[in-house]
């Protein structure tokens, strides 16, 4: 047993080293190649050196304020030559820059001899090397347009298979391109409906120039430029002019900090040492100051950006120090989240200043460009709170006008039944006024007339039992027009025939009837009726009291909105300039209660009496 024991670990110990061999080869065969080393050839103002270089080269470290070339040529050997293409990755090339491998052009961008053009050295470059341009011993050559405080250099370039390659710049390109894609789109985003906010909520309480919250307006101006700014990195030919393009790009820091500072203090109605008033005064100077620094800048006179840099910092640290602090003491919630956001920014710039401008990496993404989109979202809670805020007042408004209504409904009905009792009131006491006018002007006339007749002698006693059923006859008309539907003139000149026909067959009078059957007219109400009823009656009481006709016609047509109703007779006729007389005096009257037209027209052997109604 002990044997076989002795014999069987060494053959355990033996297996465990090949097994751990074979994952340190394998694992050696599947790393990517990093070239490090390269022979360097710079130019700057003319002057030519060669070296040996590490890189990466961060030209902005080893050559400041300065643009030159460079040409690195770096050796690549391999004991195999694959048989599937191969990759080249760089983190930056240049501004401008081109590849060759063994003397063949991989790839180029831009223009090698113009400084200040388009710069194609931001964004991370994945470069084929095809099959059969590969040999065991290979040197890759990389030629670079370098422009002064534009990161130009070179860093030092992976090269393997797909498999290798690809990992490593997916990674970088996630970051640097495509989370620098969805911060510019959510600026965007978040800038476009804070202007739309502004534009839309006028407060028309406040005087002009002061209805609109610049708070919105400040948000979008800080998203608009941040995304400026930050959006720099996806374009490789900017829509201005190199000079006027780096003159925006480094007043869209300044602008971004000032709007964020203002957006800050008005979100919570801060009144520190710094007020808005004067903040607002000091940020516009220095955006004006910031404009000529980068014009100098451009002319090559960095240390005015330096100076401006600064003059922004001495304006911008005192503002958060006491900020922050008054948030500290005594803030609200969302006073201290922003003095939070502020801080943490800060800190991300920080960190960010130390990488890419003390210790000049070339590689790497800036932080800060997703840092500052806790200010979007702190303008997203700001907008939701108010619009809560909002939907809360006016459900309460609501609330309070519903019971409002509801009390002046009460009321209204309350004052409603008031008025239709005092309605009905007045419409029996104008009833009672008809009557009594209907019974003075019908009824009373004749029983007066029964009264001379009497007081005379002269009369017989057949012509005051006629006078007296004419007296009757009164009172059924006009106990009939209180039957009639309103607007009916058909039937109310067919009553009348049924109740006069008699005493027109008795005078010896021939009745013409020519009455359409008219549609009810709706104007036309029941005090309406009652006039038109008393205006036929008068005009046919006049025909058998004193025109002696032999031939009465009525007529009644429809004419287009109007209706005309003509009484015509053939009797003796009478002098139409004369005075009018009582009788003719009420067809004028009745006829204006009615807004109708009274038309007559007598001669002898024809008097015609016309009543139009609209």
């Amino acid at each position: 047993m002990q044997r076989r024991s002795s014999g069987f670990l060494p053959f355990i110990r033996m297996l465990g080293v090949s097994l751990w061999w074979l994952a340190v080869v394998s694992g050696v065969q599947a790393a990517p190649l990093q070239l490090t080393q390269a022979q360097a050839t710079v130019e700057v103002d003319g002057q030519v050196r060669h070296f040996e270089a590490t890189l990466p080269y961060v030209w902005d470290w080893w050559h400041r304020g300065a643009r030159g070339h460079a040409e690195f040529e770096m050796s690549l050997p391999l004991q195999d030559i694959p048989k599937e293409p191969w990759f080249l990755y760089f983190l930056r090339l240049g501004n401008a820059y081109e590849v060759r491998l063994n003397g063949a052009l991989l790839d180029s961008n831009g223009d090698l001899t113009t400084f200040d053009r388009d710069d194609y050295g931001q964004i991370p470059r994945l470069i084929t090397i095809p099959v059969g341009l590969l040999r065991q011993d290979n040197l890759i050559q990389v030629r670079i347009r370098a422009d002064h405080a534009r990161r130009a250099g070179v860093a030092s370039p992976w090269v393997g298979s797909h498999a290798e390659i690809l990992p490593l710049y997916d990674a970088e390109y996630f970051q640097r391109v495509t989370g620098t894609r969805v911060v510019v789109i959510v600026s965007l985003l978040v800038g476009t409906i804070a202007l739309a906010l502004w534009w839309t909520q006028v407060n028309p309480t406040q005087p002009p120039g002061k209805q609109r919250d610049p708070l919105y307006l400040y948000a979008a101006l800080a998203e608009y430029f941040w995304s400026l700014r930050v959006g720099s990195v996806l374009l490789e030919s900017p829509p201005l002019p190199r000079f006027w393009w780096d003159i925006l790009f480094i007043e869209a820091l300044g602008i971004w900090v000032a709007a964020v500072l203002m957006f800050s203090a008005l979100a919570v109605e801060w009144r520190g040492r710094f007020s808005v008033a004067r903040l607002q005064w000091a940020m516009v100077s220095l955006l004006v100051a910031g404009a000529g620094c980068a014009v100098a800048a451009q002319w090559g006179y960095r240390g005015w950006l330096t100076w401006w840099y600064a003059s922004l910092a001495v304006v911008a640290l005192p503002f958060v120090v006491l900020y922050c602090w008054s948030a500290v003491r005594n803030g609200s919630r969302l006073h201290r989240a922003f003095a939070a956001a502020i801080v943490f920014n800060m800190l991300v710039g920080v960190r960010d200043w130390a990488v890419f401008r003390v210790q000049m990496t070339l590689g790497g993404n800036t932080l800060m460009r997703y840092s500052s989109l806790v200010f979007g979202v702190l303008l997203a809670y700001i907008a939701f709170t108010r619009f809560r805020e909002a939907s809360a007042q006016v459900r309460n408004l609501l609330s309070t006008m519903a019971l409002q209504v509801a009390a002046k409904e009460r009321e209204l009905q309350s004052s409603y039944e008031r008025v239709e009792l005092l309605a009905r009131e007045q419409e029996r006491v104008n009833e009672r006024t008809r009557i009594l006018r209907d019974l003075h002007d019908g009824v009373g006339s004749h029983i007066s007339a029964a009264i001379r007749q009497l007081q005379s002698g002269r009369a017989s006693n057949d012509e005051v039992l006629q006078t007296l059923r004419d007296s009757l006859d009164q009172i059924k008309l006009s106990i009939d027009a209180m039957h009639l539907p309103a607007g009916d003139v058909t039937g109310l000149l067919a009553n009348l025939r049924y109740r006069l026909e008699p005493k027109l067959n008795a005078a010896d009078i021939e009745l013409l009837w020519d009455v359409d059957l008219i549609e009810p007219l709706e104007r036309l109400d029941a005090v309406g009726m009652r006039h038109l009823q008393f205006m036929v009656l008068e005009s046919l009481s006049n025909v058998l009291q004193h025109a002696h006709a032999s031939k009465l016609r009525i007529e009644a047509k429809a004419q287009g909105r109007w209706v005309v109703v003509r009484i015509a007779d053939n009797g003796v006729g009478y002098d139409t300039t004369r005075p009018l007389r009582k009788g003719l005096l009420a067809l004028h009257e009745r006829a204006k209660a009615i807004n109708a037209a009274l038309a007559i027209r007598s001669r002898a052997g024809e008097t015609v009496v016309e009543i139009t109604l609209d």
